[in-house]
């Protein structure tokens, strides 16, 4: 579940402003999975097997040497997969014919990260000994995904949402030549640090409080834990306008949340949603910003209360980016805090100019 249908879920809302605009059909997505033998992470621990999995929409388009030259890599949010992104909200307005990611053009391909949806995980069954994963090595698993099995070896976009956002500023500086462009979606590129990282770290300490975690060798989810988690969460990625206009009294306010956890018990493990929420402690691209060469535009909106515009982060270490430029969307009535990451009917025009300024000659 990314963070994005969590907020749909608190507010039983299908976003009836977008109703009317178009949709379009594209082709059936088709899953794959990657094994990664012996894959080492950061910490220094190893896997034996690391399962890589993915969805692709389209086909792949190949030079004289046989790599692929249409490749666009979409990367998902916090405990989302990469199927979250086949929505009416998301690809029937991205991947249809003549839309920005037209399926008949590019081929788009959306992993779900170490630690998520169908790739290995500590749900698994090692539980709390799964090696302690970070962003890089979600980033690094991708890139051999994309270069060993899927052929590609340069991306025509790397993008990505909240998590996978902060993903696609690593893949900037980690592996410069490797993309024409760059679209990070409600992100930061600096240190997890205050309310943020002491939300993530409230989040895991309720689950590891909680007598029913056991260490981890739990049968039963700690539900208590997980509730304590989850308002994390939900005060994380929620839009205080839109909570307001959805559930103005205080029935349906509860009601709503009654939804909600019902839905979280059923998709959320509690060692995962750890793994998850502490993946993000080493992530820093502050000091590697000047490495990236590739355009890049840094989407945000004003009412993300993950990455509020008051920090000025953006405003500063845009600077740094030789090709850099930092877009913040206004409040309106159709954004929805953090979640408007996952609706390309407001920044897409904004994906449209990046592709068009970065046009192979």
């Amino acid at each position: 579940m990314t963070t994005f249908r969590l907020l749909l879920l608190l507010s039983g809302w299908l976003l009836a402003p977008l109703a009317g605009r178009a949709q379009a059909a594209y082709p059936t997505p088709v899953g794959g999975d990657y094994t990664l033998a012996n894959f080492r992470f950061e910490s220094g621990e190893t896997l034996p097997v690391l399962n890589q999995h993915y969805t692709t929409v389209g086909q792949p388009r190949k030079d004289k040497q046989g790599w692929v030259v249409n490749a666009v890599l979409i990367m998902h949010g916090t405990t989302g997969a990469g199927t979250s992104f086949l929505s009416d909200l998301f690809a029937g307005h991205l991947f249809g014919p003549g839309q920005p990611l037209d399926a008949a053009k590019y081929y788009v391909i959306l992993p779900d990260a170490i630690g998520h949806g169908k790739s290995s995980k500590p749900s698994n069954g090692l539980h709390m000994k799964f090696p302690k994963y970070t962003y890089d090595d979600m980033v690094v698993a991708n890139y051999r995904l994309l270069t060993e099995k899927l052929g590609v070896a340069h991306a025509r976009l790397i993008m990505g949402t909240s998590m996978g956002g902060m993903e696609t500023w690593v893949w900037g500086y980690k592996y410069p030549d490797y993309m024409d462009a760059l679209l990070p979606l409600a992100s930061l590129p600096v240190e997890i640090g205050g309310r943020n990282r002491m939300l993530r770290k409230m989040a895991i300490d309720m689950i590891e409080m909680d007598p029913a975690w056991q260490g981890g060798s739990y049968t039963t989810e700690p539900k208590v834990g997980l509730t304590g988690a989850a308002s994390s969460l939900i005060f994380m990625t929620s839009s205080p306008k839109q909570m307001q206009k959805l559930a103005p009294t205080r029935a349906q306010a509860e009601v709503a949340l009654d939804k909600t956890e019902a839905n979280l018990y059923k998709t959320l493990d509690a060692n995962d949603f750890i793994y998850q929420f502490d993946a993000s402690r080493d992530y820093n691209p502050a000091p590697h910003l000047a490495a990236i060469k590739a355009p890049l535009f840094a989407i945000n909106s004003a009412d993300d209360q993950v990455n509020p515009p008051e920090l000025g982060i953006l405003d500063t270490e845009i600077k740094r980016v030789a090709k850099g430029r930092y877009i913040l969307l206004p409040i309106t009535d159709l954004t929805t805090g953090h979640g408007t990451h996952s609706n390309p009917a407001i920044w897409g025009p904004y994906l449209e100019e990046l592709l068009k300024q970065t046009e192979p000659k």
